[in-house]
């Protein structure tokens, strides 16, 4: 039986939420505040836990930050007002799953939460944090007819064939992964493994057996021998998403076994050559990491041999209907609908909609509106208010003691943010994000 912890500090809403996972055989707690979070998660550490982003006293977006910290595998899905996507989309990027605008139905949750959990449950090797494949089928995916688009995929049949590292760049939500696997896919490593590793979920004290495996023995639990990201993708392609969310020990670890094409598990004596190749992602501005010291500029010279930027939904406009429209056939099929199309007036409110959370809220939207519509048509009426306004008036929760604190912190290190990273006791990579998250200019 699958655990969710609720933080939800509308009790009424709460209940409601907690009756309804409780009828589908969950094992449901709940949580009002930050320091209900810390004793319950103490206690017993849920699967699943869903956080409303507005809290009374400690925000969502700092809750969600201890929770990844000391527990990066629990898989964290956020609730905001729509009024809040820019920072549920910042959410994601420290970590959480996914977010759900609010009002929703439970079944749109439900929706999420088997997404959620069905990768770790269909895979067959046992490696948190990674997945693994062959390719993807073009068949299932759609293609933007842009001309940044149409550049993309030059870039994309130019690269693959080669021995080149690459790195992807682009926002949250622009679909990565996907440009990975098409890389993957055109390659010669195409019959190989393609394993993706999620880097924000990888913690400091197990990375090395994450990366490399261990002997049985090696250290307290290992009691088996284990295969670590590198041996699994051998003669294929290793995908390390968000590569940005390592920590300078563990680059050092991964910069040292790029150079040497060998690996050591831990606990034995024995090295292993390796034949991998790296692509590599990041929704972060690598190079600012660079030059302020909490990115190594080795292993960025390393992964960086031909780099990708991936775009934006709001710089492709033109491709949204495509996107749209291949969507809502993937959301029929899923959610056993026949909705048929979008109303012209539903479809260029979509169009012109600058889609912060890009493809991701994309395919999130057209799932609900798909679920909720009535007709053959998904109409302008059952669109959130939210889609229909222009969007420079976005809120970012803002906690003005934290910003004030940041500022102070970055002034008594002059600029330097691993300096001030010390003297707020937090990580680097954290401050980073906080700093775009608060708009301080450095």
């Amino acid at each position: 039986m699958k655990s969710i912890l609720i933080i939800e500090d509308d009790l009424t809403f709460s209940r409601i939420l907690k009756a309804w996972f409780v009828r589908r055989k969950f094992e449901v707690d709940t949580a009002v505040n930050g320091s209900e979070v810390r004793k319950k998660i103490g206690e017993n550490v849920p699967d699943l836990i869903i956080c409303d982003l507005r809290l009374p006293g400690e925000n969502g977006i700092s809750i969600l930050e201890w929770i990844k910290k000391q527990h990066p595998h629990v898989v964290v899905i956020m609730m905001t007002g729509y009024a809040d996507i820019q920072s549920a989309v910042m959410a994601m990027k420290l970590g959480a799953y996914d977010y759900i605008p609010k009002p929703f139905n439970p079944e749109e949750l439900f929706i999420k939460i088997n997404e959620a959990f069905e990768p770790k449950e269909a895979k067959n090797n046992t490696q948190t944090g990674a997945t693994s494949g062959t390719g993807v089928n073009d068949e299932n995916i759609v293609k933007g007819s842009s001309a940044i688009y149409k550049k993309l995929y030059e870039f994309i049949d130019l690269v693959a064939p080669t021995k080149l590292a690459v790195l992807i760049e682009g926002e949250s939500g622009v679909g990565k992964e996907h440009v990975a696997r098409f890389i993957h896919q055109k390659s010669e490593r195409a019959e190989g493994p393609f394993v993706a590793v999620d880097c924000g979920v990888i913690s400091k004290e197990l990375a090395a057996s994450d990366f490399f495996g261990h002997v049985k023995g090696a250290f307290t639990g290992a009691i088996g021998n284990k295969t670590g990201y590198f041996l699994s993708a051998d003669k294929g392609t290793l995908f390390l998403d968000e590569i940005g969310n390592l920590s300078i020990d563990i680059q050092t670890q991964l910069l040292r076994a790029l150079q040497e094409k060998k690996i050591k598990p831990v606990g034995s004596e024995k090295e292993i050559d390796i034949d991998v190749r790296i692509i590599a992602a990041t929704n972060e501005d690598i190079e600012f990491a660079v030059n302020n010291g909490y990115f190594r500029s080795d292993l960025y010279h390393r992964i960086s041999e031909f780099i990708i930027n991936v775009p934006s939904l709001r710089e492709s406009k033109e491709d949204i209907p495509a996107f749209l429209h291949h969507f809502l056939k993937e959301a029929n099929a899923f959610l056993n609908k026949n909705v048929l199309d979008f109303t012209p007036e539903a479809l260029e409110i979509l169009t012109q909609y600058e889609w912060p959370g890009n493809i991701r809220e994309l395919k999130n939207i057209i799932n609900r509106l798909t679920l909720i519509a009535t007709g053959d048509y998904i109409s302008a009426e059952i669109i959130p208010q939210h889609f229909k306004e222009t969007q420079t008036g976005m809120h970012v929760v803002v906690d003005k003691e934290e910003k004030e604190r940041i500022e102070n912190a970055l002034k008594l290190s002059r600029n330097n943010l691993t300096k001030a990273a010390d003297i707020l006791d937090m990580d680097t990579k954290i401050l980073h994000n906080k700093i775009k998250l608060y708009k301080i200019v450095l």
